[in-house]
């Protein structure tokens, strides 16, 4: 049998009929976009953030077009941010007509070096972009000192740290803004797409209430351009107000699983996840690193556990960005990192007896290799 790199069978499983039953309300209801459960999830996970306003859309990368749009981020604008990171981060800010300019990245937890920011920043330069990445954050304090200094914005990327804490403070509550996805892989996951934008400022959640219905205030009316059709449905919103009631619970069960990890793994030659100071690590994904990785990963494969790259191609290679100008070498950690780091297997109902199996293998293989 394999062994899934993620998987949700399980947990649907063990929470089946009240999922069923959250959906089968919002069909008998006849409201299926717009409604109470959307509402109503928009006020918890505000709530959940200490933030005032939380605007849900359609999916993360909406999420990061629409933040940027209404904070009047477009084109002839620079948003810096980082290339290791899913490639939905930098299509948005590409999206919104501006320019990615790319720092690189902490060797040892492979987010934003926030000491390479300021000299990144130009006069063309109107916002931030942090990617919290694998689970972790970026240095906010750091980030918003920049930020504040030379007056840009900030939008967070929070799609990977749903529930990740700095200094006590959730991840998604620094920023201007906030964008978080709800793709099923995430920390918090719906059951198809999904995404929001957190702010404390009203004005802000007004342009985003607007811009993701069509750039409608009145219905039939449209105040703002360029409006899209962005809407968390019921159904998902539903589904997430059930799951957001477990968020901690879901945070709980994947530190149990890094934790195993952690020591099974700690004697090998794998470079294992570190977290950064002040940082409460939620591990959307359990990145390690080795250099013999492809070696590793195809051994495993034979064994029947599937691993992941997060990210094979750093986004400044890629032939779709190379009108950036980034040439080879020119983010020598980033592209580095690219050809060491894999995921092992980490969900929340990842069972003990799955774990152990991947761990048993990759010991095995390690030492075939030496290390």
């Amino acid at each position: 049998m394999t062994i899934r790199v993620w998987g949700y069978l399980e947990e649907y499983e063990q929470d089946r009929e009240e999922i069923l039953a959250a959906v089968d309300a919002v069909f008998r209801s006849g409201q299926l976009v717009l409604g109470p459960n959307v509402e109503a999830f928009e006020q918890e996970f505000a709530a959940y953030h200490a933030v005032r306003r939380c605007v849900s859309v359609d999916n993360g990368t909406n999420a990061i077009v629409l933040a940027l749009r209404a904070l009047g981020v477009g084109p002839g604008d620079e948003v810096v941010t980082v290339a290791n990171t899913a490639a939905p981060t930098v299509v948005a800010i590409d999206a919104v007509g501006a320019t990615p300019v790319f720092v690189d990245i902490d060797d040892r937890h492979y987010l934003m070096d926030t000491a390479r920011l300021e000299e990144a920043v130009t006069e063309r330069t109107r916002c931030v972009v942090p990617v919290h990445l694998y689970g972790q954050c970026v240095d906010m304090s750091a980030v918003m000192d920049v930020a504040r200094r030379r007056g840009l914005v900030v939008v967070e990327d929070v799609a990977q740290a749903h529930g990740a804490r700095q200094g006590g403070v959730v991840a998604g509550s620094s920023g201007d803004a906030a964008a978080f996805s709800f793709y099923p892989t995430k920390v918090l996951g719906a059951y198809g797409d999904g995404g929001a934008v957190l702010t404390d400022s009203d004005d802000t959640a007004a342009r985003l209430s607007r811009l993701r219905y069509y750039g409608m205030e009145d219905r039939y009316y449209v105040t703002e351009t360029p409006g899209h059709n962005s809407r968390l449905d019921e159904v998902q919103a539903a589904i997430l107000r059930l799951k957001l009631g477990r968020l901690d619970d879901y945070v709980r069960a994947r530190r149990q699983v890094a934790e195993r990890y952690a020591a099974a793994l700690a004697d090998t030659g794998l470079v294992l996840p570190a977290t950064a100071p002040g940082n409460e690590h939620v591990y959307y994904l359990y990145v390690v690193r080795h250099p013999e990785r492809d070696a590793i990963m195809a051994q495993l494969g034979e064994r029947g556990i599937s691993l992941n790259i997060s990210y094979p191609w750093p986004i400044h290679t890629m032939s779709g960005f190379a009108h950036l100008g980034y040439g080879e070498g020119s983010l020598p950690v980033t592209e580095r990192v690219a050809h060491e780091i894999f995921s092992l297997p980490m969900y929340p109902s990842l069972a003990v007896d799955d774990q152990q199996r991947v761990i048993d293998a990759l010991r095995e293989v390690l030492a075939g290799l030496g290390g």
